[in-house]
């Protein structure tokens, strides 16, 4: 499969690349810069995710669309990068006549109990609140695309740098919880769920959570 990767050299994009690449697929990696002279393992490409003509440019010729994409914390505002990449995203592939498209999604929208998010709880950190709510508001606006067969992969609440187990739980709407009641995944693993879905195609017009 010819994947397009927006996000490529971040932390979860590069994991996600390094797992499309370990199972096969031919991946072509976007970034803001293009190559910055450092052996990536596939070729990297400058390109604008807000910018739908760019994205279509880029998309022809792939099977698949995926994106990575996220702000640099307290470098980037979080309601730009993410509903600019949402809207070029969707925009740039209808342009372009490719259909799937896989993203990576917030936590802060899952629910922890009926009608009660993540993001309401008064212990969610401040730093992180703006990024949430954009992803919350990016994931409004994939709900109501009904033309293309994306799919937005929500991660544990914590997900960070770990161990790669291959085992991850795959939710809905719902916080998933281990049996100590944290909600956890590693990048690795992520990424496993992540190229899996891509793969089985098995989520189509919806939102999925994965941790352990």
């Amino acid at each position: 499969m010819k994947v397009l990767l927006f996000g490529a050299t971040g932390h979860i994009g590069s994991a996600i690349a390094a797992e499309l690449l370990s199972r096969g697929h031919q991946v072509t990696g976007v970034t803001r810069s293009g190559s910055n002279g450092d052996d990536a393992g596939f070729p990297l490409v400058a390109g604008d995710v807000s910018n739908a003509a760019q994205v279509a440019e880029l998309a022809a010729g792939h099977d698949l669309v995926a994106s990575a994409v996220g702000p640099r914390l307290g470098v980037d505002d979080d309601r730009e990068i993410l509903i600019g990449a949402t809207n070029g995203l969707i925009e740039g592939l209808r342009k372009s006549g490719v259909k799937r498209l896989v993203v990576l999604g917030g936590a802060g929208s899952l629910e922890t109990a009926p009608g009660v998010r993540v993001i309401d709880s008064p212990h969610f950190p401040e730093m992180w609140k703006a990024n949430a709510h954009a992803q919350i508001e990016a994931l409004g606006i994939y709900r109501e695309v009904q033309d293309l067969d994306w799919t937005f992969i929500s991660p544990a609440q914590m997900i960070e740098p770990g161990e790669r187990t291959g085992s991850y739980r795959v939710g809905g709407e719902q916080l998933l919880v281990d049996a100590e009641g944290k909600s956890r995944i590693s990048i690795a693993d992520y990424a496993i769920a992540f190229v899996d879905e891509i793969e089985r195609g098995a989520s189509i017009r919806t939102r999925i959570a994965v941790a352990y």
